[in-house]
């Protein structure tokens, strides 16, 4: 089967796409990882309040080369820019917002997703992984809802989104949206249901690639 009739999305192009459904006026905390990436996305005038696990509220876009204040920085340890109106607090209340459902969306990075919303994020249970759990489970379940941003198939070319997760589980049923590098999934009661593909490729060869049931657009 030739797959070269498509073109993967690039990672700006996923941040992008991610964006997009981002409402004005949402608070929305970025997950490390390639969620970090949302922030260079948000289109100007639309306003977003970014939130940080590390105790940031108002989080701009990333500083130009040279202007980095490493004083900045967001849950990732890569600087940030702060808006105005922005704001720092303590990491227990920052861990208040997100426990407390104060947080509109929030955006992941993903290990595997399952065909019911599962979320596997923070170990891989190899010997050698380190976990890293960090404010992911808080966030999974506190938040309105939860878009993962991941590439479609693994290194090894094995799809990443599963009946069920081998994986320990970050948290159950959480997510909302998978947001990958061939396409925008909608988690549903009815299954995975297709909103959005790259150019060039058809639900049909995404289904191959997916192995798991989709519903068409």
């Amino acid at each position: 089967m030739s797959h070269s009739s498509y073109k993967k999305w690039t990672r700006e192009q996923m941040a992008a796409r991610v964006a997009r459904d981002i409402p004005e006026g949402a608070v929305v905390n970025l997950g490390i990882g390639l969620p970090t990436l949302v922030a260079a996305q948000i289109p100007a005038g639309l306003e977003v309040i970014l939130h940080s696990e590390n105790g940031v509220l108002g989080m701009g876009p990333p500083p130009p080369a040279g202007a980095e204040d490493y004083d900045l920085i967001n849950a990732g340890k890569q600087p940030v820019t702060l808006l105005p109106g922005g704001c720092f607090f303590h990491h227990a209340d920052s861990f208040a917002m997100m426990r407390g459902g104060h947080l509109d969306i929030c955006v992941l990075g993903a290990f595997q997703v399952s065909v019911r919303g599962d979320l596997a994020n923070w170990h891989t249970g190899a010997p050698d992984a380190i976990p890293a759990v960090g404010g992911a489970m808080d966030l999974a379940i506190g938040a309105k809802q939860t878009f993962v941003m991941m590439e479609h198939l693994s290194k090894s070319g094995e799809s990443k989104i599963v009946a069920q997760c081998s994986y320990p589980l970050t948290a159950p049923a959480c997510v909302s949206r998978i947001y990958t590098d061939l396409a925008v999934l909608a988690v549903t009661p009815q299954g995975l249901q297709v909103l959005d593909l790259v150019e060039g490729l058809s639900v049909d060869t995404l289904q191959d690639l997916t192995g798991q049931p989709l519903l068409r657009p």
